[in-house]
């Protein structure tokens, strides 16, 4: 019987002893976030979204005309002139100043403002821009700004969580939730180089250069378009992926531009033949990267460095993100025959 209650009342005890101290000693209840906030995630990212205010001075569209030209002309330089402004967002990225934003954000801005988290405006400088991934570096002069820390887009999965952060119509920072609808989008804008994350968090007008983040507040994308019928947000929004703004950022700071590989080489989808896939090419850059390393019109492009890239737009892609003056094998289908090419990738031409 003894032996019984020892079993019973020593545990017993024990539990309303570790009771006692956890009300006693243990967190305050009210720190901690209710199931399903993400307010801890919001707290780390928001510091580090700032609001960008640019301005820029231009001629009304009708001076573009013909008809117009003279009289616009005749009014002198600052002739119907007029001043336009642009909304947008920023995440800083390196605590000396440097943040990152959309390209047409800042586009022809001859003056450019961060409204910084506490409230303080300061004027920026351009570092660079990437109109084919509408990414812009700006910095302010300042030593104290907290960076934004970068998750791997690459590890993102479908249905994550996420919020995007930013200063949507200029009403201050807001915080909008929601989940990674799909990834790896093209052939979304013009640009042969776009990969967007699709989110249906609210992104607005304002929204352009903010911050996508997930549950731990670590950046996953910026915020850079989305796809409406009424100019508001309907569930349908796009981010250029952290992995990718991480490329940009350090080819802008490095070089002054976006370094990317090119073999002169343009292709098509192809069916049949030997292996039942492939691109196949069908131009080539004379002299060009490819042509050197022996490929032909014709060829049937099977694999680079043993990875088949799932669409035209993906090849491009894949072929940009290497770096300039490196190797890569072209497995290719010639008249039936596997065959493997080396070529050794050039600095794609800027004008191109």
């Amino acid at each position: 019987m003894q032996q019984l209650l020892r079993l019973v009342l020593i545990p017993a005890a024990i539990g309303v002893l570790a009771g006692w101290l956890m009300l006693r000693y243990g967190t305050n209840q009210r720190d901690i976030p209710a199931p399903n906030s993400y307010a801890n995630a919001a707290e780390v990212a928001s510091p580090s979204v700032v609001s960008i205010y640019s301005s820029k001075t231009a001629r009304p569209p009708f001076c573009q005309l013909p008809a117009y030209r003279e009289w616009c002309a005749s009014l002198g330089r600052g002739g119907a002139m007029r001043r336009e402004s642009s909304l947008g967002s920023g995440v800083v990225v390196r605590k000396d100043g440097y943040i990152v934003t959309n390209e047409h954000v800042i586009t022809g801005a001859d003056e450019i403002l961060v409204a910084l988290p506490d409230g303080e405006f300061r004027p920026a400088s351009l570092v660079g821009t990437d109109s084919e991934t509408d990414l812009a570096v700006i910095r302010v002069a300042t030593n104290d700004l907290t960076p934004l820390e970068f998750a791997d887009s690459n590890a993102a999965h479908v249905g994550d969580v996420v919020l995007a952060i930013g200063n949507p119509y200029g009403i201050g920072q807001t915080v909008s939730q929601g989940i990674i609808s799909a990834l790896g989008r093209d052939s979304i804008s013009s640009s042969p180089y776009d990969e967007f994350i699709q989110t249906d968090a609210a992104i607005n007008p304002g929204n352009s250069g903010g911050a996508l983040v997930n549950t731990d507040g670590r950046l996953v994308g910026i915020n850079t378009m989305i796809f409406s019928r009424s100019g508001g947000s309907q569930g349908i929004g796009f981010a250029i992926p952290s992995a990718l703004a991480v490329s940009v950022l350090n080819d802008l700071l490095r070089f002054g531009h976006v370094r990317r590989s090119w073999l002169g080489i343009e292709v098509e989808e192809a069916k049949g033949g030997r292996a039942g896939y492939g691109f196949r090419i069908s131009g080539l850059t004379p002299g060009g990267p490819a042509e050197r390393a022996g490929l032909q019109t014709g060829d049937v492009l099977l694999a680079l460095d043993a990875h088949m890239p799932p669409s035209t737009a993906a090849v491009g892609r894949y072929i940009g993100a290497l770096e300039p003056g490196s190797h890569t094998v072209l497995s290719i289908e010639r008249n039936g025959e596997v065959l493997r090419l080396t070529a050794t990738t050039a600095e794609r031409p800027r004008s191109s």
